[in-house]
């Protein structure tokens, strides 16, 4: 503490002095600080002066090296974002002027779409950090399969791994629960951010190692991730402000690898507001490892078996690790299967299994296939071949690039890899349905006879949702307001409507007032009908705030064709 003062009592614009030590100096005065009662306490003397100045010279050297940084990160973000934004540009140009030229112009929007990801990547992180640091970002609780969140991790960073030809191991230790709950796309967000550094900063033909496991603590689960590579590392300097906001590593080597300087401090971030932990290990020239570990509320994910009784499987699968996976889990539930390596073994099998009279009632193509080029050729062959038979995929592969084949080419449906036990059951289960057999993941769902309510006030926004819903064959009216939105169904027959996509921001009233006032409208179907939210407001308080207007779901936009297609399913 300072060693002079004195309390003060100001009267008539004078200052009277109450108490004061001996040493306290009225002309040396660095602090005065209120009280309760209306008087100051005046702080005076050498060494406060000093240990203010050293205050006050912290402060300045602190906000002049956060005007630095943030200085170069506009200049760095201004070149980031023209980089895709010169890219869509210049590309739209193209397009139209060669619009006749079917192969260009699907090479110039192939390219936009890549450069579109990229600048909603940089938008997304500049948002992200800004409402993290205001406080106000909030995690969402939902549950959610481990095994899907892994494979739509793979989906998004093998591309970027294979054009850099990096040698890629992903290994899979204990999972003791499957089904966790919790927040999947900040999840999501900060695996795939962690990958793409190791993807970015390992030069080509390098090598990454993920490896992810579970272990108990108590009623939770431990969620353990690690990222290996060995690319150029990073100097204890840097390490120690990775996770700065806006820092970037300053070298010529990797002068030309865009960003914000934001990832790693929103990943710090998010792991803390999960309760979890992230260490790194670096040295230049050697590479980096990254770990994390989060704890995770889990539930227990119920098997089905139903459809699976006195089924026989035929898997064509060559991976030995595979074969192994399959073999432990559907022993566990005493199924009925053969394995084959190749579409030889397996032509054979159905062959001789329908001689037998035993034939095999479902054919998984697996990851790895022996001699067979084309999958979707060796499918279509199987099911023109032997008829009734369900041909599953089982897949690392991005669903949404190969499902118009798939569908084409026979295959019913499609289990993601990485696969557990309880995923890998359900999932065949489902496939086997009584019913039909075939579930509808493929494409648009046929809508026909249902009818939709779109609220949109954008009129490009409003063009592309009709238009997605044009193939879906379903009777569809658009409102541009909510207030619109809301007059269109109070003047409907009671249950006219099955879906309502209602965007938020709009004029005359926007949608989450027009929700409520369906929602407490004394129509019959006020209660019931279903109402998903479409918006550009993303964020998990978004969701949470649709959720309490009265909304069945939300969809953000920029909207994903395959998400939106799936919402439009549960009306089926």
């Amino acid at each position: 503490m300072e060693r002079a003062y004195a309390v003060v009592q100001a009267k008539n614009g004078e200052a009277d002095i109450l108490y004061q030590t001996p040493d306290f100096d009225a002309q040396a005065v660095v602090k005065k600080l209120e009280l309760s009662d209306g008087k100051q306490l005046w702080i005076s003397g050498q060494d406060a002066l000093i240990r203010a100045n050293q205050e006050l010279s912290r402060r300045l050297q602190a906000a002049e090296e956060a005007n630095v940084a943030k200085e170069t990160f506009l200049s760095n973000m201004s070149h980031d974002i023209r980089t895709p934004m010169n890219a869509i540009v210049g590309m739209t140009a193209l397009a139209k002027k060669h619009i006749d030229e079917k192969a260009r112009v699907a090479a110039a929007l192939d390219k936009i779409e890549v450069a579109s990801a990229h600048l909603l990547s940089l938008i997304n992180e500049v948002l992200d950090m800004s409402r993290i640091n205001s406080g106000r970002m909030l995690l969402a609780k939902e549950n959610f399969v481990l095994g899907d969140l892994l494979h739509d991790i793979l989906t998004i960073v093998n591309p970027q791994m294979e054009q850099k030809k990096h040698t890629f191991q992903f290994t899979v230790g204990d999972i003791l629960a499957e089904s966790l709950i919790g927040d999947p796309l900040r999840l999501r967000q900060v695996f795939v951010n962690i990958i793409n550094n190791a993807v970015k900063y390992t030069p080509d033909e390098g090598r990454i190692e993920v490896s992810i496991h579970q272990e108990k603590a108590g009623d939770k689960m431990i969620l353990h991730f690690q990222c290996r590579d060995n690319g150029i590392g990073m100097t204890k300097e840097f390490l120690q402000r990775i996770f700065v906001p806006f820092e970037r590593v300053n070298s010529s080597t990797i002068s030309k690898i865009e960003g914000t300087g934001l990832g790693m401090s929103i990943v710090k971030k998010l792991i803390e507001n999960m309760d979890g932990e992230i260490s790194i290990e670096s040295e230049p020239g050697k590479g980096t490892a990254v770990m994390v570990r989060i704890p995770m509320a889990c539930e227990n994910l119920r098997v089905e078996t139903a459809n699976l009784s006195n089924k026989r499987l035929l898997i064509i699968e060559a991976d030995p690790t595979l074969q192994a996976t399959y073999r432990q889990y559907l022993d566990e539930f005493k199924l009925t299967y053969a394995i084959a390596v190749s579409s030889e073994e397996a032509i054979s099998a159905l062959t001789d299994a329908d001689f037998r009279g035993s034939g095999f009632d479902a054919v998984i193509i697996g990851n790895r296939v022996q001699g067979v080029d084309d999958i979707f050729d060796l499918s279509g062959y199987l099911k023109k071949a032997y008829g009734q038979l369900r041909v599953i995929l089982i897949s690392e592969d991005d669903w949404n690039e190969i499902e118009y084949r798939a569908r084409r080419s026979g295959i019913e449906h499609f289990i993601p890899v990485p696969f557990f036990r309880k995923s890998l059951i359900n999932g065949l289960n489902q496939a086997l349905q009584q019913e039909g057999g075939r579930e509808d993941l493929f494409g648009s769902p046929d809508l026909t006879g249902k009818r939709i309510l779109l609220a949109e006030d954008n009129d490009i926004n409003r063009e592309i949702a009709l238009e997605l819903l044009k193939s879906t064959n379903a009777e569809t009216d658009s409102a541009v307001n909510g207030q619109e939105a809301l007059d269109r169904f109070l003047q409907s027959p009671e249950g006219h409507y099955d879906l309502i996509l209602m965007d938020i921001q709009m004029p005359v009233m926007d949608g989450y007032t027009a929700v409520k006032r369906i929602r407490e409208s004394s129509r019959s179907d006020a209660g019931t009908v279903r109402i998903i939210a479409m918006t550009a407001n993303a964020f998990a308080e978004d969701i949470a705030k649709a959720r309490e207007a009265g909304m069945n779901g939300h969809l953000a936009k920029p909207i994903d064709i395959h998400t939106f297609m799936q919402t439009l399913r549960q009306i089926q």
